[in-house]
């Protein structure tokens, strides 16, 4: 996810009756969702990103349908049109091999310029042998691209399993920029769940790397680890989006909020959780005490990949169709928050 000023993400997924007594953070943009409840995008729309440019907003997937990265417009939030046969990602890095493109991010930076962050299978494997992603980034001049790919891959992590799920985040206390994502330790673990439910349980952490500004890619430093699994999250955590809401008892004057997909993606326990910061963007993080949103939620089925815009209020994210994970849908939602509880809620 990304801070406040420059951005890709969510939608809405309001009651009814939206109430005027509804807490909106303070740093949020001045647009309001209309009132509406469902889906938003009614076929395979996997692990959704969006931008907004002007008075038209964009959403990008994972692979389906033959394209690396599908993309959808929309005037209201509401009803989305999808690009028919259009790839914003036609071609990827030479470091990898082209194919299961996952997880990608839209991004502005400061000097105007839009970066796509994705996830691509690497011709490195793992450790173990398995196939292995890293992360990269493309840009263009155009939000609706196409992309061409920036320098090598940012992050691959080989010898952990791979690294996917790339975020980018702007840091309005510092001015800096961060890439958040996952080392995708599952992918050399001993099977069972989500090939991580076997001991010895391998390690899913969640990472940090700061990035240069002025392009959005080039690494400052080393990565550093923000958030791990646990025994309650399953084999997994993942899909980490990052935002920060303006607390004045927070070090810094922002408390941080990084919202993450717990469990495998495959079944009902999949969901949508967050950890808060009061202490900087690196943590320490301290998780919920009860996820965002779970199966059974708004009728929903293993909800996740989900992704928080402007302000904090907005969340883009997925569901299976049915009880499948062949065909994630999306939805939207409208997220409230109290900052000295640090809880967020959704609505």
């Amino acid at each position: 996810m990304k801070s406040q000023t420059f951005f890709s993400s969510a939608l809405l997924f309001l009651p009814s009756l939206f109430s005027a007594a509804l807490a909106l953070p303070a740093n949020a943009t001045g647009i309001f969702p209309r009132a509406y409840t469902g889906r938003v995008i009614d076929s395979n729309f996997p692990d959704p990103t969006w931008i907004q440019v002007g008075d038209t907003y964009y959403a990008f997937s994972t692979t389906s349908g033959g394209l690396h990265t599908p993309m959808a417009t929309s005037k209201d939030f509401v009803t989305w049109t999808r690009r028919d046969g259009y790839d914003a990602l036609p071609k990827v890095g030479a470091w990898s091999t082209g194919v299961n493109i996952w997880a990608p991010d839209a991004f502005q930076l400061p000097n105007g310029q839009f970066i796509l962050y994705y996830s691509a299978e690497s011709t490195l494997p793992a450790s173990n042998g398995n196939s292995a992603h890293c992360i990269a980034a493309a840009a263009s001049s155009n939000v609706e691209g196409p992309y061409t790919p920036v320098g090598d891959a940012i992050q691959c992590h080989h010898d952990r399993g791979g690294a996917i799920d790339p975020a980018g985040f702007y840091d309005n206390a510092t001015g800096k920029m961060y890439i958040v994502y996952k080392i995708d330790g599952n992918n050399i673990g001993h099977g069972g769940n989500c090939n991580n439910g076997v001991a010895p349980i391998q390690p899913t952490p969640l990472m940090l790397q700061e990035v240069d500004v002025s392009n959005g890619w080039s690494r400052i430093g080393d990565p550093v680890q923000i958030l791990d699994r646990s025994d309650a999250d399953g084999p997994l955590i993942e899909a980490p989006s990052l935002h920060a809401m303006a607390d004045s008892s927070a070090t810094g004057g922002y408390q941080y909020f990084l919202f993450f997909s717990s469990n495998c993606y495959d079944g009902p326990w999949y969901d949508i959780s967050y950890a808060t910061s009061k202490s900087g963007v690196k943590g320490p993080y301290t998780k919920s005490s009860a996820p965002l949103l779970v199966t059974g939620n708004q009728g929903l089925y293993s909800p996740g990949g989900a992704d928080v815009g402007p302000g904090g209020y907005r969340i883009l994210f997925h569901s299976d169709q049915a009880t499948s994970a062949a065909t994630r849908v999306a939805n939207a939602g409208t997220l409230t928050y109290n900052l000295g509880a640090r809880t967020v809620s959704i609505v």
